[in-house]
């Protein structure tokens, strides 16, 4: 069963450490020293409810519903153009900056909970990942290796979030450089936009 453990592991691993909207808000906040833990953790335990589902066999449900599919590629689609805008203005403007002692922080933690809620549930390839691609992964298996593969794939989740949020620290004399701000800024703005035309065109060729 260990080995297993170990494929889960390596293919959540896979689909995980993969630059998208998510880990770049994890970076972002790790960098800002902005609620980092309460960022990674909301990640992982979003991670625990859709890989669950996914493993435990309930990702046929989105597979089978077009419309809802497509639904939540169109909310996806709004949130990662409206995020990508922000981080564009951010970049022309050189507006981000390294302010660990900045007091708005502490004030709006429920703001940084919402913002990762909707980087991790607004995105709708997280739900393909998560729930179709391990969902079909794992549909061979009985309940046991399931369950084996379930324990790897969450591991390698937690590693690689907090591992994130921890590295990133190490980062910040980097960052106390504010044209370093404008280039991660402006990669953030290009991958928020990427990922937002690669749905438009997944929404496009599932309408037609």
């Amino acid at each position: 069963m260990i080995s297993v453990a170990v494929k889960g592991a390596f293919v959540s691993g896979s689909l995980i450490v993969a630059i998208g909207s998510q880990n770049a808000f994890l970076l972002k906040s790790g960098l800002k020293n902005n609620y980092v833990m309460l960022v990674a953790t909301l990640c992982f335990l979003g991670d625990v409810l859709l890989i669950s589902t996914g493993v435990l066999g309930v990702g046929a449900l989105l597979h089978e519903s077009p419309l809802l599919t497509q639904l939540l590629t169109a909310c996806g689609i709004a949130f990662l153009c409206w995020y990508g805008w922000l981080s564009a203005q951010s970049a022309w403007r050189g507006q981000s900056h390294l302010d660990i002692d900045n007091s708005e922080v502490s004030r709006n933690w429920v703001k940084v909970a919402l913002m990762t809620l909707a980087m991790t549930f607004l995105n709708p390839h997280v739900y393909l990942d998560t729930i179709v691609v391990l969902g079909g992964i794992t549909s061979s298996l009985n309940f046991e290796e399931k369950r084996w593969f379930l324990v790897g794939a969450l591991t390698a989740s937690a590693i690689w979030f907090y591992g994130v949020a921890y590295i990133a620290k190490k980062l910040i004399p980097l960052f106390a450089n504010p044209r370093t701000w404008q280039i991660l800024d402006s990669v953030i703005a290009v991958i928020m936009f990427s990922i937002a035309a690669g749905l438009v065109k997944t929404l496009l060729v599932s309408s037609s």
